[in-house]
């Protein structure tokens, strides 16, 4: 937040797999310290479970598993808070040797394959109501070695809604490449900022520098 990031995305990435909710009391603690938009995700299952993470302080709540497993929940949510407030999280790995290039769905944290094409998922979730996807490509997650910029691009250019890329940053050029050739809206990185390899608003000038349209 003091380093300049326009939005928080707090992912409690392990909470399906381990069947157990989301934390309200961390939710509660980063919402009394960090006054710009902030997401949280993991383990919500329900209208319900959304609707605490609201009332702890989300500003939007995001669903991946509980969405695979009942779509509809997307509607419903949307339904009960609009759907700025619901992101569809998409975690997507290639498909071996497809050719054109496809990528599968996984749920539970990663751990799950579905059979379940991620462009055409996406595309069922902007119809049901999502306000915003969250995209992570799981081959580059971790290597640091830069986006996956043609899954970014397939999905955003598949859909109407906001698409944030995640997964593979490793330096500010990177982040440049997903918005400029993957045609992502926004872009999330931590472990480059959480390393302290760069910062937060030295990334912003060098997307200014590019003539990326960034807050500073």
């Amino acid at each position: 937040y003091d380093e300049g990031a326009d939005e928080l995305v707090f992912l409690d990435i392990t909470a399906s797999k381990e069947h157990r909710q989301t934390m309200a009391e961390v939710v509660e603690r980063i919402a009394d310290v960090v006054f710009i938009p902030l997401t949280v995700g993991g383990g919500l299952r329900t209208v319900g479970d959304m609707r605490r993470m609201l009332l702890s302080g989300a500003d939007k709540v995001s669903v991946n598993t509980a969405a695979v497993q009942d779509p509809d929940l997307i509607r419903r949510a949307a339904d009960r808070f609009g759907s700025q407030c619901v992101v569809v999280a998409i975690d997507a790995k290639r498909v071996a040797g497809s050719t054109p290039l496809r990528w599968r769905v996984h749920t539970y944290g990663g751990s799950v394959a579905r059979a379940i094409d991620a462009v055409e998922w996406a595309g069922r979730a902007a119809e049901l109501g999502a306000g915003e996807i969250l995209l992570t490509s799981m081959d580059a997650d971790g290597h640091r070695a830069g986006y996956d910029v043609h899954l970014t691009r397939a999905v955003s250019t598949s859909v109407s809604i906001p698409v944030i890329a995640s997964g593979g940053a490793g330096s500010a050029l990177d982040l440049y490449e997903a918005l400029e050739l993957g045609k992502a809206d926004a872009v999330l990185a931590a472990s480059i900022f959480h390393y302290r390899e760069t910062s937060i608003r030295d990334t912003k000038r060098f997307l200014q520098s590019r003539n990326v349209a960034v807050r500073l």
